[in-house]
């Protein structure tokens, strides 16, 4: 029998496979080795091949489709009811081969190199200012201990992190005036390489679809560039 679809369960080093024939009847369910993974299916006939979308799935699915397999990328919430049993890589296999195979089932485009970068650089810019976020509430917390308070808003902790040092000390213990330096420091580098990243967005964003105000609408960064095109003629 020849293998039509194949459901595969990623993993870092040992995935699994689930094959079935055009009729549904399972072929081959077996694990393979991350080293082994692309020669297997350089063996195999061209098939529909069935992932769940999560990490790595872009990246092996470009691959895949390089040998000439249909791939297709599913949402890890679509594919869970389909589970027939409990918790397994087996079991994982198999429900992704048979969810794959529905008529319904809603896909996730396989994103290019280009666009994982992209995002890699929106995902570290995210993670730079949920740090900075926390070290500002340490920041505000060591202050308040001793009866200080600053104005809200991050500007104005910002502007006290970098003139932290070249007044006067604080009337509060020297130990803890040299903590409240260290997360001063800390933010300082904080800011600098949220705005570091953000130049880098910007620039992606000129050279992508020709304007460069991030701020002026961040949400164009995921539209076509049809429609950008004509935001911008409309400016």
């Amino acid at each position: 029998m020849t293998v039509k679809t194949v459901g595969l369960d990623l993993a870092k080093d040992v995935f699994q496979v689930h094959c079935v024939s055009a009729t549904g009847r399972k072929i081959i369910n077996k694990k393979i080795k991350r080293a082994k993974l692309l020669a297997f299916f350089e063996a195999l006939p061209r098939c529909v091949v069935g992932m769940e979308a999560c990490g790595s799935a872009h990246h092996w699915g470009r691959e895949l489709r390089k040998l000439g397999h249909d791939v297709r990328l599913m949402p890890a919430a679509y594919v869970k009811a389909y589970v027939k049993r409990g918790k397994t890589d087996a079991a994982d296999a198999e429900a992704i081969c048979e969810a794959v195979r529905r008529p319904t089932m809603r896909f996730v485009e396989i994103k290019s190199e280009d666009q994982q970068a992209v995002l890699a650089i929106h995902r570290a810019r995210d993670l730079v200012v949920r740090q900075r976020t926390q070290v500002v509430n340490m920041i505000r917390s060591i202050l308040r201990e001793f009866g200080h308070i600053l104005p809200t808003g991050i500007e104005a902790v910002s502007k006290f992190a970098r003139e932290h040092g070249t007044e006067d000390q604080l009337e509060m213990p020297e130990i803890a005036d040299g903590i409240l330096g260290v997360m001063c420091h800390q933010l300082n580098g904080l800011n600098a390489r949220i705005d570091g990243l953000t130049k880098l967005i910007e620039q992606h964003a000129y050279e992508s679809y020709g304007f460069l105000p991030l701020a002026s609408n961040l949400l164009r960064l995921f539209l076509p560039v049809s429609v950008v095109r004509k935001l911008i003629a409309e400016e």
